[in-house]
């Protein structure tokens, strides 16, 4: 009874502050009002209405159906976002202007003048309400040991961290590096930054000690948040290991906060310092600092073309506004449900669908730490089963890998909780899609494929939300989001109108969640993004729109080639392959070619219990290219090899391929991101073989 007591009277001074010390925004406007009706879930009904599918439609003069609301979204932006954003946000002030950006000069401005908190956008209004509620299901690495952490445990320990970094000098606008396993703490750890101003920029745990400082210093931190070791497939991480040899080269950083996932001890200096410890001697109670609409959120680092990591930056309350958003419209998210993303903390799917989009909404997610096959191929599935998980979000790559263990491994496991299945990281091809849908689904859940980027903060273009029945087309993203715009443009930067069309695809218009720059780099920021096409966001990916006005991604730019003037996106000589039952994953690059230009080169994977000559699935596979797109698209070379190099995050590296194709295996650039090194041995060795087997026939 103490316990419990102690318990509430740290609730209520939690509240107090959140409620007076900041002077949050609580005037109970009709939009106000709207919003608590959707938190308390009256969104869903028997009986469907635009209404209740979003109460705030009830603002909008002339709102009927679906599609007056998207057409509301792209025809008049600043009343759709400004309702929304005072109805999904909590303010300290309220803005001024909705929207402020022009394409042509590369400025983003959202929701000027106004001023919020993240933190308590996401967990303190939640935890004021229904402080028992979970918030985070930790997915340990073994199965059956996960926990669960409500919204006052979150509230707490994200207070308790801000204090500690605001006790070693760490204030607003200071960069953070957060190099952890997913874990509560390394979600606390991202809103404890939120909390004070801090900027966070979390890197994956898996990366080498010289890309974790090439981050460190390019992004000018002072501190680092990690643990003493990870725990994933059963394996050790020595992550403190790699800090220490990372911070070597970072003489900015003044202190390691190093939290303990084991209980293994490791070497500690003068500037590391127990994170648990610090945490339990600090209140429980922070002030949240009051941020500007478009002061940094976060950076997050992706690839860039030229090998330098590109430090995307996003600000503060259009992102949380459009990560939310998505997270519940797109995956139809309701109070109660448990949302299911597997990605990792350090990619922008774990930014989005892991901790900002779900906190947003109040709801439950799950934080997976594991492998798809530890300790067998079914912890997807069995993880499902036991957390009564009802949206799963995954990525192609672990689909292709556990389609090759068969189905058994799916069906032994109760999955009749699920309603939505989602698909990002790359264009899922159809036998992917199939089995995801007819196997883990039972062919009654909703598959979404999902395209968006780190740039673009959240889902850009799926086959949700659209109106009531609306058809799916399988493996295709389908249709825009809310406020999206897209244009397809030709070689010569014009758009292409009407149907049937394929081009570079671009965005018309500025939507909430868009990247604002590069840190320490506008200008190539403009230069990447908006220099191609004037006036346009370049997403760097072709698309190819349908007849019926649904767009399909057919790959990078970069991954198109030209054979006899004809281009082709290697992403569809991939599909067409995919297709074929005995073939898992191929990858296709494109190689030159002294008549043609270029030729396609493609690796492909069959599955292990083939009982056919590889002779014979190579010939099927040109069939299946010559009937699917055209001869002159048929590989002039097939590799069957046993695995694909990937990097940390599941996608194939393809340069690397090309390399090995071309060879010039002398210099395979920069492997830091490879996930096992091993594999490169692997497909030099069947490449060497395939072309002493040419050179002999």
């Amino acid at each position: 009874m103490a316990a419990k007591g102690k318990q509430g009277t740290l609730l209520q001074a939690i509240c107090r502050n959140y409620l007076f010390s900041k002077r949050i925004y609580y005037k109970q406007s009709p939009v106000k009002k709207l919003y608590v009706q959707t938190r308390l879930g009256h969104s869903s009904t028997s009986s469907w209405s635009i209404n209740s599918y979003m109460p705030e439609a009830s603002a909008f003069h002339g709102i009927r159906c679906f599609k007056d609301l998207h057409n509301l979204s792209v025809l008049d932006p600043d009343t759709f976002w400004g309702v929304l954003a005072k109805a999904r946000l909590e303010w300290s002030k309220p803005f001024d202007a909705v929207n402020e950006s022009d394409f042509k000069s590369g400025t983003i401005k959202w929701f000027q003048g106004g001023q919020l908190n993240v933190s308590v956008n996401c967990v303190d209004r939640h935890a004021l309400l229904s402080p028992e509620r979970v918030a985070l299901i930790w997915e340990r690495d073994e199965p059956g040991t996960e926990v669960k952490v409500t919204y006052r445990k979150l509230l707490e320990m994200t207070c308790r961290l801000a204090n500690v970094l605001k006790r070693h000098g760490i204030k607003k606008g200071d960069r953070v590096a957060i190099y952890m396993p997913v874990s509560p703490v390394a979600v606390a750890a991202m809103l404890a930054c939120t909390r004070i101003g801090a900027v966070h920029t979390v890197v994956f745990a898996g990366f080498s000690a010289d890309s974790l400082s090439g981050r460190i210093l390019d992004g000018e931190c002072n501190a680092i948040i990690t643990c003493n070791q990870g725990i994933r497939g059963g394996r050790l991480v020595e992550l403190k290991k790699t800090v220490d040899e990372a911070v070597k080269n970072c003489p900015m950083v003044k202190c390691v906060f190093v939290a303990h996932r084991t209980e293994n001890k490791v070497p500690m200096s003068d500037m590391d310092i127990p994170l648990e410890e610090a945490m339990a001697k600090e209140e429980a109670v922070c002030p949240p600092e009051i941020m500007e609409s478009e002061d940094m959120l976060f950076m997050l680092y992706t690839s860039g073309s030229t090998g330098k990591p590109k430090g995307i930056v996003h600000t503060q309350a259009g992102y949380l506004l459009y990560a939310g958003l998505t997270h519940k419209y797109v995956f139809d998210y309701h109070q109660g449900d448990v949302f299911g993303c597997v990605a990792d903390i350090g990619w922008i799917t774990g930014h989005s669908y892991v901790v900002y989009g779900p906190l947003c909404n109040g709801g439950t997610t799950v934080l997976f730490e594991s492998t798809p096959t530890y300790p067998n191929p079914g912890r997807y599935w069995e993880t499902v089963q036991r957390l009564r998980i009802n949206q799963f979000y995954g990525a192609p790559t672990a689909f292709r890998l556990l389609m090759k263990y068969g189905d058994d491994w799916v069906k032994r496991y109760d999955r009749s909780s699920l309603k939505t299945l989602g698909s990002v990281g790359e264009p899922i091809h159809h036998e992917a899609w199939e089995w995801y849908y007819g196997v883990v689904g039972d062919g009654k859940c909703t598959v979404l494929d999902t395209w968006w980027q780190t740039e673009t903060g959240g889902i850009c273009i799926t086959p949700r939300p659209s109106e009531e029945g609306a058809e799916i087309v399988p493996a295709i993203a389908m249709r825009p989001f809310f406020g999206i715009v897209p244009a397809l443009m030709d070689e010569n930067g014009k758009e292409l109108k009407g149907q049937n069309v394929a081009g570079a695809l671009c965005i018309k218009q500025p939507w909430p969640g868009i990247a604002r720059t590069l840190y320490g780099d506008h200008q190539r920021f403009l230069d990447s993004y908006f220099r191609t096409y004037p006036g346009y966001y370049f997403t760097g990916d072709g698309a190819h729109r349908s007849i019926e006005g649904y767009y399909q991604l057919t790959g990078r730019m970069d991954d198109v080639i030209n054979i006899s003037g004809h281009r082709l996106g290697t992403a569809e000589v991939e599909d067409a392959m995919d297709e074929h039952p005995d073939v898992p994953e191929a990858a296709v690059i494109g190689i030159p070619h002294d008549i043609k230009g270029e030729v396609p080169f493609a690796f492909v994977v069959l599955k292990d219990d083939v009982s056919r000559a590889e002779k014979v699935v190579v010939e099927e596979l040109k069939s299946m290219v010559t009937s699917k797109i055209a001869k002159y698209a048929v590989p002039d070379h097939i590799v069957v090899v046993k695995r694909l190099p990937k990097t940390r995050s599941g996608k194939i590296m393809r340069r690397v391929l090309r390399k090995i194709a071309t060879n010039e295996t002398s210099d395979l650039g920069d492997l830091t991101t490879m996930d096992d090194p091993e594999i490169i041995t692997e497909v030099i060795e069947y490449y060497e073989k395939y072309k002493q087997q040419k050179s002999s026939a």
